[in-house]
């Protein structure tokens, strides 16, 4: 009886969260891979045909489709390096400073709480002919720059304003993973001495690599989900330079009411970035065993060490007495 009071109780507390899970989650899902195979048109739904793979077909064929692919892959080859590895930068700078830590913490996390409407408006100013960006060019004689103007410079500003934005909740999540390594293992490494970059490369990738491969992909998804930043800042131009596929989706699914083509763009697209993030994982994984390896490797070049020294001290030692 009281086995079966347990299982209602969870049941009970479960439930909700479940049928929330269902209606916002499970059922979106299964209703965009019918709709992918459908002329779901949303304006007049009664007019709804099967068509099989012709969307997947029409999707593939679309040129503007493709254009918004690359534009979202030079997106992501922009701000994951410069994201991940500025974040990383920080966060071992910032635990390295004795004093004002919370400080430096807190002004770095301030551009993630912001809204990204917020943040976008405010980098058009910063980008604007007359705007602080091109006043500080102006001060060391460099000619004022179009930036988001440009179908040249537009992809790279809003990248540059993206990893700006997001680096602070990756900074304190690194932060978090440095302050967990053991200070003992630095100071093994001074016996050893070695250089800054084996303590870093030997130390501290081998021992936050779980977190770096968390941040990775966090971040690898998050540009492929590039909406908001181009949709304000350009509205996909000029020339369709900054137009990604999420805008593209977007674009077909709200605005043209094509509901049926734009559940098959969200469908490659989700089935893209779920095969990407499976290799991400394979290749961490394997970067993951060669890391131990050089770990061990290092360990027993101390232990080697150590030992010599034990040795010279034995025998200083005994030539002394």
């Amino acid at each position: 009886m009281k086995k079966k009071t347990q299982t209602l109780m969870g049941m009970a507390f479960f439930g909700p969260a479940l049928v929330l899970l269902s209606v916002f989650l499970f059922l979106p899902m299964i209703l965009t891979l019918i709709f992918s195979f459908t002329d779901f048109f949303a304006l007049n739904p009664s007019l709804t045909h099967f068509t099989g793979l012709d969307n997947y077909f029409e999707v593939f064929a679309d040129p503007d489709f493709r254009l918004a692919f690359l534009n979202t892959v030079k997106f992501v080859l922009l701000i994951v390096p410069l994201q991940c590895g500025g974040a990383l930068g920080l966060a071992m700078l910032i635990n390295k400073v004795a004093y004002c830590k919370k400080y430096f913490k807190v002004a770095f996390f301030i551009p993630v709480v912001m809204s990204l409407a917020v943040v976008s408006n405010l980098w058009i100013q910063i980008y604007s002919p007359e705007g602080i960006l091109n006043a500080i060019l102006g001060f060391f004689h460099i000619p004022a720059q179009p930036f988001i103007h440009s179908a040249s410079q537009a992809l790279p500003s809003i990248a540059l304003m993206s990893v700006w934005q997001g680096m602070g909740y990756q900074m304190i999540i690194f932060l978090g993973a440095l302050q967990g390594i053991n200070p003992a293992l630095y100071e093994a490494a001074e016996l050893d001495h070695v250089t800054p970059w084996q303590k870093f490369r030997d130390i501290t990738l081998p021992e936050i690599k779980p977190i770096c491969i968390f941040v990775l992909i966090t971040v690898t998804i998050g540009a492929f989900r590039m909406l908001v930043q181009p949709m304000i800042m350009t509205g996909g131009g000029p020339s369709m330079s900054t137009y990604t596929v999420v805008y593209d989706i977007y674009q077909t699914g709200t605005v043209n009411w094509e509901i049926g083509l734009a559940s098959t763009m969200a469908i490659i697209f989700a089935f893209f970035v779920m095969i990407l993030t499976a290799i991400q994982n394979k290749v961490s994984a394997d970067q993951d065993e060669e890391s131990s390896k050089n770990k061990k490797a290092f360990w027993k070049r101390f232990a080697r060490t150590a030992a010599a020294d034990q040795e010279a001290d034995y025998v200083e030692q005994t030539t002394e007495a």
